[in-house]
């Protein structure tokens, strides 16, 4: 049986969502914008490492995470300002400051390297936590596959709004122009990756399946799940103040 299957689930699952994780296992493996494919794998194993660390139990507990020192309990590989991103971001993602943002900048990690490292840490867990609620276990990770990232960064892309400059659609180029859906309005969680068009297009993709299609919420009387849009918005509302997210 393919890892990657869901043949043992008694829940049933559609067949895009399926192909759509085996898309973004391959993509993991293989060499992005700015990191290769090493270091993809390498970042998303220490996402699942995570958990182990006793560091970020402290600081999760601590009334401020900057009144916790020490080191991460890592598993080596990654320079400490890449672990401290991956970990600060799954562990308490609510806390993070642009002032902790420049710091890591400070230290020799790129913007781009930063969004590509937040583009992985979202495939990865939007992967494990959907298998993790049907009852299945991780899909191990895949063999990095050799090749040098591109290293492209759009012409468009600018500081605005956010601790990183954002692609906004009216400076798309011919290039990128399949990253934003034809709606009224494109909000800032689509633009939010959007340094690393690649990483856009990973994360479009799977939320198509595990959320809504491109544009559905605008369409109230459209049903495109077996629930309704006001259930699954009932559910992902409820899923945000569990995880702290106030976007």
């Amino acid at each position: 049986m393919n890892e990657l299957d869901f043949d043992t689930t008694a829940v049933p699952v559609r067949e895009g969502l399926a192909d759509v994780h085996r898309r973004t296992w391959r993509r993991l493996a293989e060499a992005g914008t700015w990191w290769d494919g090493a270091t993809r794998v390498a970042i998303a194993a220490e996402v699942r490492n995570v958990a182990a660390c006793a560091l970020c139990d402290s600081r999760k507990a601590a009334l401020s995470p900057y009144a916790v020192t020490g080191t991460h309990d890592s598993l080596g590989g990654l320079p400490e300002p890449l672990v401290d991103v991956i970990h600060r971001i799954v562990s308490d993602p609510g806390r993070l400051s642009q002032s902790w943002l420049n710091g890591i900048l400070a230290e020799g990690l790129s913007d781009a390297e930063y969004v590509e490292t937040v583009g992985v840490i979202v495939n990865v867990l939007a992967v494990d936590q959907c298998r993790r609620g049907i009852g299945l276990g991780p899909i191990p990770l895949p063999d990095p596959v050799p090749g040098e990232p591109t290293r492209t960064r759009p012409e468009g892309a600018k500081p605005g709004p956010a601790w990183v400059p954002l692609l906004a659609p009216e400076d798309v180029s011919e290039a990128e122009a399949d990253l934003y859906p034809d709606t009224p309005l494109v909000s800032y969680v689509l633009q939010a990756l959007s340094l690393v068009p690649a990483e856009t297009r990973a994360y479009n993709e799977i939320a198509h399946e595990q959320y809504t299609p491109a544009g559905a919420s605008w369409d109230l009387d459209r049903q495109v799940r077996e629930i309704t849009f006001a259930q699954v918005e009932l559910i992902a509302s409820k899923v945000s103040v569990l995880n702290g997210c106030f976007y």
